[in-house]
């Protein structure tokens, strides 16, 4: 294999790739700057193109909080009480109350590394640690979006940066807690945030900045309708309906479920991308999927919470559109992420190949395919291997013993239900190859600046 290339202008040759549409035989893309200005299929390799066995689109990950990568396995010890989401919850509080920009970055670059390195492209990050510890703005409010940007420079993902808007700390405009002074802002405060944020990407390619209101719960309605002003054209991203508790509450301040009461009360577009929607009725289910949102689905993160099961087979039969996301990033694998989401749903449904779009389908391709496509709509961004389109390229080793022999519309279910992140060769990321031989090209500085950064915190 040739030497990684730090240019963003190349030609690399497939014996397969996965096209927009389907797969195709001896696939020449050609990259300028960082883009894909050339699709041909049938093609000879030339003398200077990089050669690789089967090609496929990056995901996007539609949903991530970077610094709890640094809190992964710290609550798992069983509590006194029932532990649940609201017990995890105190754990993050307290872990997250003595991160600094410096920690954040280090952190976020692991994360950003690791998802690269399982086929994630893209990342929506959606960041609400805004304040100094103590809760006062920092003097340059940009700061924690500006280590985001930095990690994200470290690493070579493409952002979606999603600040978010955090006021209560419960329904009908319950103050906020303590422990939640780094998140929180009024209106005024938060437009300088989102201003500072867009200046941390400007150096970045084909980043892109959204809105992000926390939750019904800690946003409220009249700040809720500013937000959507405010979001114009660009993404808007929102927790909702991930916890029953957070369904009883919602009808005790409302009289409706949340899905219900937001798709009631704001203008719910394609724009939109609904995180978790777990706990959903089959109307509500279907009425969000007529309004064109994307539901954000996080399946390693629901499991480790205890969260629910996404009703997928009823939102998906009603023409719904979903993304996968990384969510707390207690584990990062985009293959385990997809292979859950179709577990998930054998074990409630006591069936198998539940997502699979038709008879014959490849439940792994139809899942994929979803996936990047949901995902992409929700970053703001175009997805696949296709002229305009960055170059957000995965490449498979069709050597592994899970995916040698397999017929080539049967690759991605070796990939997803058997081979996993070990099955992914080089990756690149506009352009540039950032992971060669499944291993990121900076891990070893990146994982040494996170060790230092965890034995100062947990000290």
């Amino acid at each position: 294999m040739p030497a990684a290339r730090n240019g963003r202008d190349s030609t690399l040759f497939f014996a397969q790739a996965l096209l927009p549409g389907g797969w195709a035989r001896d696939v020449r893309i050609g990259v300028r700057g960082g883009t894909i200005a050339g699709v041909e299929t049938g093609a000879r390799p030339g003398p200077d193109d990089e050669r690789h066995a089967c090609a496929v689109p990056g995901l996007p990950n539609v949903h991530s909080h970077a610094f709890q990568r640094g809190m992964a396995g710290l609550a798992e010890r069983r509590g006194p009480a029932g532990d649940s989401f609201w017990t995890w919850r105190d754990v993050m509080y307290r872990f997250v109350d003595r991160v600094t920009p410096e920690d954040l970055r280090a952190i976020a670059a692991l994360a950003y590394v690791e998802m690269l390195e399982s086929g994630f492209t893209r990342v929506g990050e959606f960041h609400y640690l805004h304040h100094d510890p103590s809760g006062r703005p920092y003097a340059d409010r940009a700061i924690m979006g500006g280590a985001i940007a930095a990690a994200a420079a470290d690493s070579g993902i493409g952002l979606t940066l999603l600040p978010v808007f955090y006021a209560h700390s419960g329904f009908g405009g319950a103050p906020p807690r303590a422990d939640q002074r780094r998140f929180v802002d009024d209106l005024d405060g938060y437009a300088r945030v989102l201003e500072g944020a867009a200046r941390a990407v400007a150096a970045l390619p084909d980043a892109v900045i959204g809105i992000a209101p926390h939750s019904l719960r800690a946003v409220s309605p009249d700040a809720l309708a500013a937000l959507d002003r405010v979001a114009a054209d660009r993404p808007v991203h929102i927790h909702i309906a991930e916890q029953i508790r957070e369904v009883t509450d919602c009808l005790a301040w409302s009289g409706q479920r949340p899905v219900a009461w937001l798709l009631d009360h704001v203008g719910v577009d394609g724009r939109w991308c609904l995180v978790h929607a777990t706990h959903m009725t089959d109307a509500e289910a279907a009425a969000m999927a007529r309004s064109g949102a994307v539901a954000g689905l996080c399946p390693i993160t629901e499991a480790n919470l205890g969260d629910g099961v996404f009703p997928a087979r009823r939102f998906l039969d009603a023409g719904g559109r979903y993304g996968i996301g990384s969510d707390s990033n207690v584990l990062i694998d985009a293959t385990e992420e997809l292979r859950l989401l179709e577990y998930g749903q054998r074990l409630v449904h006591r069936g198998r190949n539940l997502l699979a779009a038709d008879t014959g389908r490849s439940t792994g391709a139809d899942i994929h395919a979803a996936a990047v496509d949901g995902g992409a709509a929700a970053l703001g961004v175009t997805s696949g291997l296709a002229v305009g389109v960055a170059a957000d390229i995965v490449s498979l080793d069709l050597r592994h013993p899970s995916l040698a022999g397999r017929a080539i519309d049967s690759v991605l279910d070796g990939l997803i239900f058997a081979a996993g992140r070990s099955g992914i060769d080089c990756v690149w990321r506009h352009g540039a190859r950032v992971v060669s031989e499944g291993r990121h090209h900076a891990r070893e500085q990146v994982v040494q600046d996170y060790v230092a950064t965890m034995e100062k915190l947990t000290a």
